[in-house]
């Protein structure tokens, strides 16, 4: 949280206005005030805010220190760091079997059900149920609710 009272203020009168959670009436107002050296990183599209990078960087640090998941976090805002970076091992333009999408998710760690459920659960993944299907979503969708919060920030990250 931020120690400048007139951002805060800012924030403030925009959860007012539009209804938003707090994050995420600073994540709008930081991006809408970014300058451009600060929203483009060598033409990578937008950066992080640091706090996010330091908890993203914090958390591969913890979860998969050697690219694989040691644990499976317990808080979902750490959970989300984990599925966007499992996201990366996939193909946006592949669709895949569930046992071949299950031979990737394994490779990160021996739960593949859980990180599968969570993947889809957040709509970055897509299924079709009756063939067996999955692929990236190539439009995930604007989050409500707590998965907003639990996004918050991190979206930067997703391809």
């Amino acid at each position: 949280m931020t120690k400048d009272k007139d951002f805060k203020k800012l924030v403030r009168t925009r959860m007012l206005a539009t209804g938003e959670n707090y994050t995420t009436a600073r994540s709008t107002l930081l991006a809408e005030h970014a300058t451009p050296d600060q929203t483009a990183e060598a033409g990578n599209g937008p950066t992080a805010d640091p706090q996010i990078e330091q908890f993203r960087t914090k958390t591969l640090r913890t979860f998969m220190p050697d690219g694989r998941i040691t644990a499976i976090p317990t808080k979902r805002r750490a959970l989300v760091v984990i599925l966007i970076e499992v996201l990366k091992a996939l193909d946006a333009d592949k669709v895949y079997e569930e046992k071949e999408l299950n031979g990737i998710l394994g490779d990160f760690h021996p739960d593949f059900a859980l990180l599968r459920r969570e993947l889809i659960d957040y709509r970055l993944l897509e299924r079709n149920s009756h063939t067996g299907q999955y692929w990236v979503n190539p439009n995930p969708p604007v989050h409500t609710g707590s998965q907003a919060q639990e996004m918050a920030g991190l979206e930067v990250f997703l391809r």
